[in-house]
Order: C-alpha cells, then structure tokens, then sequence
C-alpha cells in the first residue's frame, strides 16, 4: 500500500509541476489557465492522500470550479492580445529563471526528502466533516465573507478595464 502511495504523491506532484510549467511557458493566457486548472487538480490530489476528502472536494468546486471560471472570465472580458505585447525577450528571461527557481527548489527539497526521510502515518486522523465545518463558519467566517469581497472586487475591476478599453477604440 505504502508503494502505491508513493507512487500516487509521485504522479500528483507531476500533474502540479507540470501545470505550473505550462502556466509559466505558455503564450496563450488561455493555456496558461490550462496549466493552472492542472496544478490545482493536483494539488486535490495531494488532499486525497492525506485522506482529508472534504478538502479535496472544495479545492475542485471552489478553485478549479470558480476561481478559474472568474479568471477565465476576466480574460476573456479584457480582450487580452492573443500574440501579446512587446518585450517578449524580457517574458523569456523572466520564464528561464523562474523554470530554473522552480525547478532548484523542487530539487532541494526532494534531496532533503531522500536524505533524511519523512516517518509516515499509516492513516492520517480524520476530522468529521460537520466538526469542520463548525470550525470554519463559527472561527473564520469573517475570513471567508474578506474572500468573497476581494472576489467581487477583482471581477467588478476586469469589467471596468474591459468598458475603459472598449471606450478607447
């Protein structure tokens, strides 16, 4: 079973990296949202492994489900330029050394990782998911009306910037 795990943290962490490449290398905003949809699925993934089935479930409606479909939205309100500005030489030397950041600490920490090991639990403790859900709406239910606020926020700002931007034509 402990293989299997591995193996599992081994492909989710993968689809996290791998989407997070995408995001930082692709022309297209589109694609990169493509690639920020993938991390986040494996990043439920990861949720899954430490048996917490809730976490994983809000991580897919709350961030693939809606975050991305409020970006996808701003996107496609703004009318961004498919080729993109100018500058790209600066764009390129910016995705080199942030590939290169990303890929160093991905290596540093799984060498760590091998050198010293991590001791592992067999089932990690699980929370019932109304004592949860107690804790978050009683606890940080402020932190989660902020949220909502910042949300509209951002979105009613892609809208004024889509209008300004129509207006200027």
């Amino acid at each position: 079973m402990e293989t299997m795990a591995k193996i599992a943290f081994a492909v989710y962490t993968f689809l996290i990296l791998g989407g997070a490449v995408t995001a930082i290398r692709a022309r297209s905003l589109v694609r990169a949202l493509v690639g920020l949809i993938g991390s986040l699925f494996g990043v439920a993934g990861m949720y899954m492994l430490l048996n917490t089935p809730f976490l994983a479930l809000m991580q897919i409606l709350i961030y693939v489900g809606a975050v991305v479909v409020l970006i996808f939205f701003a996107i496609m309100l703004t009318h961004a330029d498919e080729k993109g500005e100018e500058g790209r030489a600066t764009e390129t030397r910016q995705n080199f050394w942030a590939l290169t950041a990303m890929l160093a600490v991905t290596a540093c920490i799984g060498w760590m990782l091998l050198r010293a090991g991590v001791p592992g639990l067999s089932v990690p403790a699980q929370v019932a998911v109304d004592v949860l859900g107690k804790g978050l709406m009683e606890d940080y239910f402020l932190a989660f009306e902020l949220i909502s606020v910042v949300l509209l926020v951002a979105m009613s700002g892609a809208v004024l910037l889509a209008f300004e931007k129509r207006g200027k034509k």
